[in-house]
């Protein structure tokens, strides 16, 4: 396509720290900028992500970075990133399928980047990682129980009892979801929000007694833990309810994070289709709103969404969810797809960008409506059509667009990195 090429900038190689860096300083000035990603697990998107993510940081003072994960295990990262000490006990970050997504070596050496980084600044000034998913509900219940033990232990005894609702259905929270809708178990939501609400009500006395970063810690967790809840309970009633609730859920965890801190300015790692304006999709015709969309809303020319794309290569995902990952090969994209339009530029990888009035031909190339592709971290090319492909008006989704056209699997934690250092170190503190 001949319109995309010539708008089309070629990318240097992403190791190239300088160059490749600079072509991402025009959205230096937003105070949100969203990083997606067109898979789960293919490694020049993880890449790229953390080179962006680092100038970003160095040159225009961004100070937190948030995932598309788990609240607990991105906190035991960001406690080691930020030099503090890491909570005790027996859980590692990212243990939970799908381990590849977190638990890569792309993610590492970004990690350790940060934590390189932080080293020599105050402690008010470092970068802080942050995951912002619903799914923690047994790991947000013990944090919040370990947080009241140290601070309240009248108030632990209670909470144990509150949550107690919750007890026999901790570790598989979709069976609960399940009894509440076929009779069989009334819901936790009124205990789990008085909780919640006694904990903030406590606030004074809890900052008093650990300075603000625990108890942020703790009213976050108990926040995971109303949400979770109404998120399984509400699963089986349709997708639309429980996508929108959990975009929702990152969203506001997302604000809650850029308002703790003064000249707050965030980088979010997601999926393409959590970042990308869910109004100008298939998901949204159909009623699914989600964290790009949001941000486009509150922060309007001051949140930058930039999709990623690719045409072939191969991709670490399973055939089906909690099954072994497997490095599979991405089919080449249809013909009918906004990834085929790339594709035809003839351009190994560069950055589109059409924000400016200047874009105008761009924009009307890719406002006709076509598929775009998907792939999380099940990956089913035999039924891809079906299983990977909606429709997207790509000119109103994003606000830019990163595309390589062959691309290959991340690298799974597998082996220490560094001589004395555990396995998976840091995330296996």
């Amino acid at each position: 396509m001949g319109v995309v090429r010539d708008h089309g900038e070629p990318l240097p190689p992403i190791e190239d720290e300088e160059a490749f860096g600079t072509m991402f300083d025009r959205f230096g000035d937003a105070k949100v900028v969203l990083l997606g990603e067109a898979t789960h697990g293919t490694s020049e998107f993880y890449r790229a992500r953390a080179m962006i993510t680092r100038r970003l940081i160095e040159r225009y003072g961004f100070n937190i970075v948030a995932v598309e994960a788990d609240w607990p295990d991105a906190a035991r990262i960001d406690a080691y990133v930020r030099h503090r000490h890491v909570p005790d006990g027996d859980d590692v970050a990212f243990e939970r399928f799908p381990t590849w997504m977190w638990r890569n070596e792309e993610v590492y050496d970004f990690v350790n980047w940060m934590r390189a980084y932080n080293k020599e600044r105050p402690e008010g000034s470092r970068v802080e990682f942050r995951g912002l998913d619903v799914y923690s509900l047994n790991s947000s219940i013990r944090a919040v129980l370990d947080y009241l033990d140290k601070v309240d232990p009248e108030a632990a005894k209670e909470a144990r009892g509150r949550y107690g609702c919750l007890s026999p259905w901790q570790s598989d929270p979709a069976r609960y979801g399940r009894a509440v809708v076929t009779g069989q178990k009334m819901p936790c939501d009124e205990k789990l929000l008085r909780q919640l609400q006694e904990i903030l009500d406590k606030r004074i006395d809890y900052l008093e007694a650990d300075g603000g970063e625990q108890f942020f810690d703790a009213v976050q967790n108990a926040k995971i833990v109303h949400a979770a809840e109404h998120y399984y309970r509400i699963m089986y009633e349709g997708a639309t309810e429980s996508w929108n609730l959990r975009d929702r859920h990152m969203f506001d965890t997302l604000q809650s994070l850029l308002a703790r801190r003064e000249s707050a300015k965030a980088v979010v790692w997601a999926h393409n289709s959590h970042i990308g304006n869910a109004a100008a999709t298939a998901m949204g015709w159909q009623g699914e709103f989600n964290i790009g969309e949001l941000c486009r809303r509150a922060y309007r020319h001051e949140a930058v969404l930039i999709g990623f794309g690719t045409d072939r290569g191969t991709v670490a995902a399973a055939d089906d969810w909690d099954e072994p990952m497997q490095v599979k090969t991405v089919l080449p994209a249809r013909p009918d797809s906004h990834e085929r339009i790339f594709r035809d530029t003839g351009l190994k990888s560069f950055l589109t960008d059409w924000r400016e009035n200047l874009q105008e031909d761009l924009k009307r190339v890719l406002s006709r409506p076509r598929l775009e592709r998907a792939i999380g971290v099940v990956y089913r090319p035999e039924t891809e059509l079906y299983s990977h492909y909606f429709e997207a008006i790509m000119a109103e989704q994003f606000d830019a667009f990163v595309w390589f056209e062959e691309t290959r699997a991340v690298a799974p934690l597998t082996h220490a990195h560094g001589e004395g250092m555990p396995v998976t170190y840091p995330f296996g503190l």
